[in-house]
């Protein structure tokens, strides 16, 4: 019997969660045609289609979705198995600050792979939308790392990459022409919620607060609810949202990694795996 090869399987456990090849050899740095290539060598080792292709993209098939959890959970055992050997003289404890808007995308993935490369690092995490704030933090010693969006050309930290923030309503319910504007919005500190505000008086557009949160997934339950309109990063408009262009303009951002001056041996691996991480790296900087 033919064995699964470790790589093989890693490429498609990121064309299952992408369902884009493209997108896949984005994250992957390698060419579509090898991502491909790989694929269809899995498919003849397990001798059945894992993927339906179409013109818009893949989908698995009921192969495909039963081996993306099993390749999952084979995957994360050999990480454990053999971060336990290689990684076992980094420990000490890690203190990440970060926004949810991370923890609840591309922070998710990296954060398990972290905890099985390094089983005895101890990791902390800390959520709070206001990024000054956490930076400060790091400054403080409070916090080892920070990892937020930041104004574009802010001091401090290591920019990884850019976006820009955009005005966001619901698909389902569209802008009515009134006024006061209403806003969903994070709490003061934001950067998004001052952005907005600034943006808006700069006009003398009237506005008005109709919900706030301090969980993105609040924010954007209230925007899909058509509750009013919010701020979101461009790269993580979720489907149901759509950008609003008639609004003032919005300022661009970097996501920063803001890191203590005496990092520990686990502290900087986790600086290291978030800087190579490509999602982090997907828009040019500005």
């Amino acid at each position: 019997m033919a064995d699964l090869p470790i790589p093989l399987l890693r490429t498609f456990v990121v064309v299952a969660d992408t369902l884009n090849l493209t997108s896949a050899a984005t994250l992957l740095h390698r060419a579509p045609s090898t991502v491909s290539m790989q694929i269809n060598r899995l498919e003849e080792l397990v001798t059945t289609p894992l993927l339906e292709r179409g013109q818009y993209g893949v989908r698995l098939t009921l192969a495909g979705e039963q081996l993306k959890l099993q390749a999952q959970q084979l995957l994360a055992l050999h990480d454990r198995i053999l971060g336990g050997f290689r990684n076992a003289d980094i420990t000490g404890k890690v203190r990440l600050g970060t926004h949810d808007l991370y923890v609840t995308r591309a922070l998710t993935p990296l954060l398990e792979s972290y905890r099985l490369c390094y089983p005895e690092a101890e990791l902390e995490v800390t959520c709070d939308h206001r990024p000054g704030h956490l930076a400060s933090l790091v400054a403080q010693g409070r916090l080892d790392l920070a990892l937020v969006e930041m104004p574009a050309l802010s001091d401090g930290g290591q920019r990884l990459g850019g976006d820009r923030l955009v005005w966001a309503r619901s698909e389902a319910h569209p802008l009515q022409p009134q006024e006061p504007i209403p806003l969903v919005m994070f709490p003061e500190g934001c950067f998004y919620r001052e952005s907005a505000i600034k943006a808006l008086q700069r006009l003398d557009m009237p506005y008005r607060i109709t919900f706030t949160s301090h969980s993105r997934g609040g924010v954007l339950a209230a925007i899909q609810a058509g509750l009013g309109i919010g701020v979101v990063p461009e790269s993580t408009l979720e489907p149901g949202l759509t950008p609003i262009e008639e609004l003032p303009a919005l300022p661009q951002t970097h996501t920063t990694l803001f890191i203590t001056e005496r990092p520990n041996a686990a502290t900087t691996r986790l600086a290291q795996t978030i800087e190579e991480c490509p999602l982090f790296r997907r828009f040019d900087l500005v």
